[in-house]
């Protein structure tokens, strides 16, 4: 069975309410965990800096990723505009990359 992972840092947007971003976060993950395709979804909040989140993911693959974005509670969630996106890395296992992948 193949698996996509990624990670990805989110953060407060400017005027967003940190415990309304809180809860929706919450709902998100206990939703998302029930999706099709997803293995784990996880949010972590930086204790140093509390408006910011990292989320794990692994999905069954691209599409499945794909998918979430389509399900009802993840537009809800982005339509309340409370984070933004800093980053996204796509992962792989350590050594599971060739050279000419690297290039």
């Amino acid at each position: 069975m193949s698996k996509y992972f990624i990670s990805a840092g989110i953060e407060l947007q400017d005027g967003a309410d940190l415990k309304q971003t809180e809860n929706g976060l919450r709902v998100l993950a206990e939703k998302t965990q029930s999706e099709p395709g997803c293995i784990l979804f996880e949010i972590r909040q930086n204790q140093k800096e509390p408006g910011k989140f990292t989320l794990w993911e692994c999905w069954t693959d691209r599409q499945a990723l794909s998918d979430h974005f389509e399900m009802p509670h993840t537009k809800e969630f982005l339509a309340q505009n409370l984070t933004q996106v800093n980053y996204i890395e796509e992962l792989a296992q350590i050594g599971s990359l060739t050279t000419a992948a690297l290039a």
